[in-house]
C-alpha cells in the first residue's frame, strides 16, 4: 500500500483548484486498493473544511473524518493574518511526519501543493527522506504575481517557490507553459519535473439531474435556460471580476450574467463603488453553488461561459466549462490557450474588447453554438478527463 499524504488545499470540494482536485483525485482512486490518501484540511478560520457539506463523508473525531476512502484531518490555524497559509503548511506536514513515525509507514510520498514553506523545505525533505519518503510538490501558477500581495509578499513567494523547487525531489506542473518556466527559471538545480493536468468531468449521465431540480434553481435566481451568462470562480481580483463585470455592462446583451462565487463582502463593495453594477439588473451574484449535479446542469444550460482567470496553470473551472458549456469567452493568456486551443472565443483586458466579444457572440447561430462545444468537449475528452488525469498520477505515485 502506497501512502500519499497531501498539504495544501485549505478544504475538499471547494471553488478552488487544489480543492477540486483533491476531491476529484480521492474520488476516482476511492476503491484503489494500492494507495491510500492522507488529506490535510483547514480546521479553522476563512475557508476552513466544513465536511457536513460532503456527501458521504465518515466523522471518526472532530478532527478526522473519512470521504472517499481517505483518511482526512483537519488542522486547527490562528487568526496570523497572511502568515495562515504559511502556518497551515508547517502544522500540517508535522501532523504528517508525526503519523508517518507512529503507524510506521514505509516510503511514503508528501504531496506539497503550491510554493509556500520555501525555507522551510531543506527542513522537511530532510525529515521525509529519514523516514524512507519523498517530497513532490506542485507550484501551481505565479503566486508571486497574485494582485492580492504586496511587493514584500510577493518577493516571499518567489524566493519560497525558489527554494521549494531546488529541494523537492519531484516538482509537478499542471501545465506545459509552468513546466517550461519551472526548468528555464530553475535550470540551476537540474529540477525534474513531469506534467501532469487538472481533469474535468466528461461523462453527463453522471451528473444527470431531474429537470424539476435545475428549474427551481432557475427560477429562485431569476434566470431562464441559454438566456444567461456564467461564471463560477473563487472572487478575487486576479480572476479579473471586475473587467469582466465592467464589460458585460458596456454591452447590449439581453442575457443575465450569473455569478457563482464565495463572496468576499470588501471586495464586492470595492466593485460597486467602481462600477455600481447593482443598477444593472442583468449582473447576478447568485451565491455559491456545491451539488456538483446541479452546477454541472447549471453550466450546461448556459448561453456562454465568461473565463477570466490570468495567473494559475490549467485552471478546474475552464476545463468544466469547457466539457459542459458550448460557448467559452476565455482571456487570452498563455495558459488558457494551451488549454481551449481553437475551441474558444478570446478577449483581452483592453477598454471595449469583451463587450464586442459579448456581442458578437450573443448572435451566434444554434449551429455554431453546439459546434463548437462539440470542439470544446472533444478537446477535454482527449487531454483533461479526470479518468485520465488521475490514471496519470496513479502512475507518479506507484514509481518506485
Amino acid at each position: 500500500m502506497q501512502h500519499v499524504f497531501i498539504v495544501g488545499a485549505k478544504s475538499i470540494g471547494a471553488y478552488g483548484g487544489y480543492e477540486t482536485f483533491v476531491d476529484k483525485l480521492t474520488e476516482y482512486h476511492q476503491f484503489n486498493g494500492e494507495i491510500k490518501y492522507h488529506i490535510a484540511c483547514k480546521g479553522t478560520g476563512y475557508s476552513s473544511m466544513d465536511e457536513t457539506k460532503l456527501d458521504g463523508h465518515i466523522k471518526i473525531d472532530d478532527k478526522q473524518f473519512v470521504y472517499h476512502n481517505a483518511h482526512c484531518f483537519k488542522i486547527s490555524v490562528p487568526d496570523i493574518g497572511g502568515a495562515q497559509a504559511i502556518y497551515y503548511d508547517i502544522a500540517a506536514i508535522n501532523y504528517c511526519c508525526n503519523y508517518i513515525k507512529k503507524n510506521n509507514i514505509e516510503k511514503p510520498v508528501l504531496y506539497i501543493l503550491a510554493c509556500r514553506i520555501g525555507p522551510f523545505m531543506s527542513y522537511f525533505c530532510r525529515k521525509i527522506h529519514k523516514l524512507g519518503g519523498r517530497v513532490f510538490i506542485n507550484p501551481d501558477g505565479h503566486e508571486w504575481k497574485r494582485a492580492k500581495w504586496s511587493a514584500p509578499v510577493r518577493k516571499y513567494w518567489k524566493l519560497s517557490e525558489k527554494l521549494m523547487v531546488k529541494y523537492a525531489d519531484m516538482t509537478v506542473c499542471d501545465s506545459k507553459n509552468i513546466q517550461s518556466y519551472i526548468c528555464e527559471e530553475y535550470r540551476e538545480y537540474s529540477p525534474k519535473t513531469t506534467y501532469i493536468a487538472y481533469g474535468a468531468e466528461t461523462n453527463d449521465n453522471k451528473y444527470s439531474l431531474s429537470e424539476d431540480k435545475l428549474n427551481s434553481w432557475l427560477q429562485e435566481k431569476n434566470l431562464k435556460v441559454k438566456k444567461y451568462y456564467l461564471v463560477v470562480g473563487r472572487f478575487v481580483p486576479e480572476n479579473n471580476y471586475e473587467t469582466m463585470i465592467r464589460e458585460f455592462m458596456k454591452s447590449s446583451s439581453d442575457k443575465d450574467f450569473a455569478i457563482i462565487t464565495n463572496v468576499n463582502d470588501k471586495f464586492l463593495d470595492e466593485l460597486e463603488e467602481k462600477l455600481h453594477f447593482r443598477a444593472d439588473d442583468r449582473i447576478k451574484f447568485v451565491g455559491t453553488v456545491y451539488d456538483q449535479q446541479l452546477l454541472r446542469n447549471i453550466r450546461n444550460n448556459a448561453y456562454a461561459y465568461i473565463h477570466g482567470h490570468e495567473v494559475g496553470g490549467t485552471n478546474p473551472s475552464l476545463l468544466e466549462s469547457l466539457g459542459s458549456t458550448d460557448l467559452n469567452l476565455i482571456l487570452d493568456v498563455g495558459f488558457n490557450r494551451e488549454v481551449a486551443e481553437d475551441t474558444a472565443v478570446y478577449w483581452n483586458k483592453e477598454e471595449g474588447n469583451l463587450a464586442d466579444v459579448i456581442n458578437r457572440t450573443d448572435s451566434f447561430s444554434e449551429e455554431e453554438s453546439a459546434r463548437t462545444g462539440a470542439a470544446a468537449k472533444k478537446r477535454i475528452e482527449t487531454a483533461y478527463s479526470w479518468s485520465f488525469i488521475s490514471s496519470e498520477y496513479e502512475k507518479l505515485f506507484l514509481q518506485k
